[in-house]
């Protein structure tokens, strides 16, 4: 099963530059996009589906143009959980999953903290949705997170982390929490490939980042330790560029 997070920065615009000619030529079974910015009935529903992805299913924000998740799959699930069913982490789209026999996989898109008041509420969501997942592992052992965390790991993460030290994004505090996240039954499926530095996801627009590759590594499929011994491969997608994010692969083996 090969399975890409992408977040598009606004998807009629990721479609504008491209994206559903490159899906098709991506070809993954699930993809798992962060910030739609859309409702459904904005969407060329169809023109997806005729491009293999018949089973989609949006998730909003109440506020329009504004954040929001979906998943693209070219095989119906069994089950489909729109948010979370808290009423502060729903209200902006930020959690969406499926299910299918022997996997479930989620579309996560954590919020930033672009100020004091929406650190607060990046917190309290990082809290509320640490304690979520632990109920859900109970219930679902074998968990594929994607998505856009809004968190740089370590330092490798991060183009300058000493700069970066006091940003959100990179704080000590957000790291820590990732870390704990991770460490509480999740394998970050890139790094458990690759230990390379120089691999980001996200690049802001200004001063040339992307092309002096002045990034951030923010976008994780972070697979339960369950699904660890069906990793086959997990690689950032750097050339596609309908966004300021690029898409971040991982592919799981379930043969015998």
């Amino acid at each position: 099963m090969k399975i890409i997070s992408y977040n598009v920065n606004g998807i009629r615009a990721a479609i504008s530059k491209g994206f559903i000619a490159w899906l098709q030529e991506a070809n993954p079974d699930v993809i798992c996009l962060q910030e739609i910015k859309a409702n459904k009935d904005q969407i060329p529903v169809s023109e997806i589906s005729n491009a293999g992805y018949p089973s989609q299913y949006y998730f909003p924000a109440t506020k329009k143009g504004y954040s929001g998740v979906a998943i693209l799959s070219k095989t119906e699930p069994r089950n489909v959980v729109f948010g979370t069913g808290i009423e502060h982490m729903d209200f902006e789209g930020r959690n969406l999953r499926i299910d299918f026999e022997g996997i479930s996989i989620m579309s996560l898109y954590l919020p930033s903290g672009t100020n004091i008041e929406r650190l607060s509420h990046k917190f309290k969501y990082m809290d509320d949705f640490q304690v979520y997942i632990n109920n859900l592992k109970s219930e679902i052992p074998n968990l594929v997170i994607c998505g856009d965390y809004n968190i740089c790991h370590e330092p490798i993460d991060i183009h300058d982390p000493v700069r970066n030290k006091t940003v959100s994004g990179f704080l000590p505090e957000e790291r820590l929490w990732l870390d704990t996240f991770m460490k509480n039954g999740f394998v970050d499926s890139f790094r458990h490939f690759n230990k390379d530095p120089h691999h980001y996801s996200w690049w802001s627009y200004r001063a040339g980042a992307r092309s002096n590759n002045k990034g951030w590594r923010i976008d994780y499929n972070l697979v339960s330790d369950h699904l660890k011994k069906n990793l086959k491969r997990a690689v950032i997608l750097p050339d596609a560029i309908h966004s300021d994010h690029c898409p971040v692969l991982v592919e799981l083996d379930f043969k015998l």
